[in-house]
């Protein structure tokens, strides 16, 4: 599959995080990336979509947002689509609690230090839903219940540098 992000290196590699998409404690917006994807397989009947900081200064990093219930036919997340009270997001489509237990896209605001790195990861699932995950389970419990039935997955690795 091939993730893509507007106004962002299509690659999404090493790119700065842009400014909207960064979070309010650090003077961004919270404003979710705006995601599309093609070359899914054709069986695709769901898909999960999560953003994960592993150079959090916590051992088990932080995430950001999980989304899953996703329906098969969707291509395309909406800037702003992990707003609290979103009506962007798909019908079945469920947001998980955050690292912080806010169940809402929060953006990147970096501690001192190096910049962090966010994966940004699209999987294409076997199964429309979830049926086992919660809508209070957790980003980890969620990846975990996903083995086994990604059939592809994209994913896109932007940094963000601690504010100044």
């Amino acid at each position: 599959m091939t993730p893509t992000s507007a106004g962002r290196n299509p690659y999404g590699f090493l790119a700065e995080l842009p400014a909207p998409q960064r979070g309010s404690m650090g003077g961004g917006q919270d404003l979710s990336p705006q995601l599309g994807w093609s070359g899914q397989p054709a069986n695709v009947q769901s898909y999960v979509v999560t953003m994960y900081d592993p150079d959090a200064p916590i051992p088990s990093g932080f995430w950001h947002w999980a989304v899953f219930n996703i329906p098969g036919d969707t291509t395309e997340l909406p800037s702003g689509a992990g707003a609290a009270s979103s009506t962007s997001l798909p019908a079945g489509s469920v947001q998980l609690p955050n690292g912080l237990r806010m169940a809402h896209y929060l953006g990147p605001a970096p501690p001192p230090g190096p910049p962090h790195r966010y994966s940004i990861a699209v999987l294409a699932l076997d199964v429309p839903t979830l049926d086992q995950v919660t809508p209070d389970s957790t980003p980890a419990v969620l990846s975990f219940t996903t083995l086994g039935h990604i059939l592809g997955y994209g994913l896109l690795v932007p940094i963000a540098t601690p504010w100044s």
